[in-house]
């Protein structure tokens, strides 16, 4: 058995007293009481049964462990960690923290974006496990504009509830964020492809200004327009040496 796991147990039955208001206690009690009735040897075995049965792992980035022979490098590291992810991919018992888990039937998904190395540069054996190939396209303008405004931590939705705690109300135009979203699309073609990581660099160097001077703004009420996403990145697009270390 786990030590420390036994040492937390008994720091869990150990009694505290505490003087609480009657709503802050009936919240408290619920949880306890709540957490009593669950059998936790039977949630451990139905959260392993369905990893077994269901499971799914995402490897990213696969292309940097591809060996590639066109030059010296640690091409033998490389393909050392592609043959022990091989036993693993194909099916076998893996120990983890709550129990053995055998990999026969989880399902397996690999992506990398292949610039310097290629596909076949991995071990043939681990080609094998991943038959299906699928090309994916640049993110672009309209993508960068879903992802700025979309998720529920989408960057315009942090930036506004930033400001909002020094009494900031900041908003952003349709025209604004489509502005954003093309500067950010281009950078990535004239330099490096970042995919939607371009969008923080973007974002935080429209705003550095603002945040900084968040707090002894006179006016709490500021629009951010097209107009204003162009005077505070054109210079910066225009200088190429410049925008390589800032955005």
């Amino acid at each position: 058995m786990n030590i420390q796991e036994i040492v937390s147990n008994m720091a869990q039955h150990a009694s505290q007293r505490k003087r609480l208001q009657i709503p802050e206690a009936r919240r408290h009690l619920l949880q306890e009481e709540t957490q009593k009735l669950i059998d936790m040897d039977r949630a451990v075995a139905e959260a392993i049964d369905r990893v077994r049965q269901s499971g799914i792992v995402f490897l990213d980035e696969i292309d940097k462990v591809a060996a590639n022979h066109a030059g010296p490098g640690p091409d033998i590291s490389r393909e050392g960690v592609q043959r022990d992810l091989l036993p693993i991919i194909e099916g076998s018992t893996v120990p983890t923290k709550y129990g053995s888990v055998n990999t026969d039937h989880i399902l397996f998904i690999a992506a990398g974006a292949f610039h310097t190395a290629k596909p076949a540069d991995l071990i043939p054996e681990l080609q094998g496990r991943f038959p299906i190939r699928v090309e994916l396209d640049s993110l672009g303008t309209d993508e960068f504009i879903e992802i700025l405004t979309r998720p529920r931590s989408a960057l315009v939705k942090q930036y506004t509830a930033m400001l909002q705690t020094e009494g900031v109300e900041l908003s952003f135009t349709p025209e604004a964020v489509r502005e954003a979203a093309k500067i950010a699309s281009q950078v990535n073609e004239s330099m490096e492809n970042i995919g939607a990581r371009r969008l923080h660099t973007v974002m935080s160097t429209l705003l550095d200004e603002l945040l900084f001077e968040a707090p002894t703004l006179e006016d709490k009420t500021i629009r951010i327009t097209k107009q204003y996403v162009r005077e505070k990145l054109q210079s910066i697009l225009e200088d190429e040496d410049l925008s390589r270390y800032i955005l």
